[in-house]
């Protein structure tokens, strides 16, 4: 697989907390140039980079980042706004608390809900691997697909831990056929982008698409 193959599907992110206009102009510029599949930006970026940039790129945003605990209303309303502003993909981090108290009731109205204020646009579900059981990541899984998700995603990035290939291949196993595959965190070098994508995943976040070599 090649570099071009491999950066239409990544998701060029820059979602450090003290980002600035320079940084996500410089994100988007390099997102146009390598041809990646979206730019992954805080939300309060949205509407001035599609201003700036137009239809050029496709924009990514985060949704209850990175912690997950907002209450449902607050991630509709940010998705609803995040929407109106422009962007095209929303990925959610989901209630994580309600996971570890096994409320799986609340875990799926809460993804519903979203789903539904999505609209038509590709929804992720960030389940945040790191903190999960391997019963709670098979039980994730079943509900991202009876939710209608587009994607399930292993991390934020900003958990203890990230991506792996043993959560990738728990994910498949457990998935339904219409859910899709993103990981993120700790994803840096081709070979470890190539082995993602041939696990299986349809995406790749990461923040350091413009530095692997030709």
């Amino acid at each position: 697989m090649n570099k071009s193959d491999i950066l239409t599907h990544v998701d060029h992110t820059q979602l450090k907390a003290y980002a600035t206009w320079e940084d996500i102009i410089r994100l988007c510029q390099e997102a146009i140039e390598l041809k990646t599949a979206s730019v992954c930006v805080p939300p309060c970026y949205i509407s001035k980079i599609r201003e700036t940039f137009q239809d050029q790129i496709r924009i990514c945003t985060v949704i209850g980042f990175p912690l997950g605990y907002s209450v449902t209303e607050a991630k509709e309303t940010e998705t609803k706004k995040a929407l109106e502003d422009g962007a095209d993909e929303i990925d959610m981090v989901v209630n994580i608390c309600d996971v570890k108290n096994h409320d799986y009731d609340a875990v799926r109205e809460e993804i519903s809900r979203i789903r539904k204020a999505a609209g038509t646009h590709v929804l992720k579900v960030i389940v945040e691997t790191c903190y999960l059981s391997q019963e709670e990541k098979e039980e994730l899984c079943r509900i991202v697909t009876e939710c209608k998700a587009d994607y399930i995603k292993t991390s934020t990035g900003f958990g203890t831990a990230g991506a792996s290939l043993e959560d990738i291949m728990l994910f498949k196993e457990h998935i339904g056929p219409e859910v899709k595959m993103k990981a993120a965190g700790g994803i840096r070098t081709a070979a470890d982008m190539e082995a993602y994508l041939e696990a299986g995943c349809d995406r790749i976040g990461c923040s350091s698409a413009a530095s692997l070599p030709d």
